[in-house]
């Protein structure tokens, strides 16, 4: 369940990226063709309306921020000032570190609790009971943008769908942490599909890499977190 929540995650993050992508050069050929003095075809393409391009690309970035932002979580890639935490040692640093990441998940339930709300009374509330038939009592219709004129409820329900993501995410890391006395890292010099064996890193990614290590480790080299971690059976260091 839990891989696949990981992958509906990266799917959708992948596709907004994409569909961004795809919307943002469509738009801005379309804008540079449109000056392009071609019979028949300047004026076909003035036809084209693309008002909405880049309200439609501001959605779907806010929607790619929430999701990637717990992504982040799960893999580490958030940036931390840990100098003082990995200064630590024993059950003050990982009390410190659990302390860290309780309020995170606090922080990202009150915000997804708060946005929820927000989306219910502007307009959720409202399209919910309508569609069931119930009595709408004083909930409005709420607003629509202004160029695709969709219900900004929904716009807004990246708020509380991520933010409860995030603190699910947290939770999640809490947990791995108190099982194995590691943290998510990110080896940002590794890019997916290229051959490991082969791959030569720069100076300044093997810094990063070293970083990311150390601040899984609590500052201490592979060698020194084996010996007062051994490996678990099926497990990792």
């Amino acid at each position: 369940m839990i891989k696949l929540l990981d992958r509906l995650e990266e799917f959708i993050i992948a596709s907004l990226m994409a569909v961004a992508t795809i919307v943002i050069f469509i738009s801005v050929l379309h804008r540079y063709a449109s000056g392009w003095a071609i019979p028949g075809l300047q004026d076909w393409l003035l036809s084209l309306h693309f008002g909405w391009a880049q309200e439609f690309c501001i959605i779907l970035f806010v929607w790619m921020a929430k999701f990637g932002a717990a992504y982040g979580v799960r893999t580490g890639i958030h940036v931390g000032v840990d100098i003082l935490i990995n200064k630590m040692t024993g059950q003050t640093r990982a009390m410190m570190i659990q302390l860290g990441l309780a309020c995170g998940a606090l922080f990202t339930g009150l915000i997804g609790i708060f946005g929820l709300l927000f989306v219910w009374e502007n307009g959720m509330a409202y399209e919910t009971l309508s569609l069931l038939g119930r009595d709408i009592g004083d909930y409005y219709e709420g607003p629509t943008t202004p160029d695709l004129e969709w219900p900004t409820w929904i716009v807004y329900s990246a708020v509380p769908l991520g933010s409860f993501l995030m603190c699910f995410r947290f939770l999640q890391v809490m947990a791995d942490f108190r099982r194995t006395g590691e943290l998510p890292t990110h080896n940002h010099g590794h890019v997916e599909g290229l051959d490991d064996e082969t791959e030569s890193l720069s100076v300044g990614e093997a810094i990063v890499i070293a970083e990311d290590i150390e601040h899984a480790h609590a500052g201490q080299s592979d060698e020194e977190w084996a010996k007062t971690h051994p490996k678990r059976p099926g497990g990792k260091n």
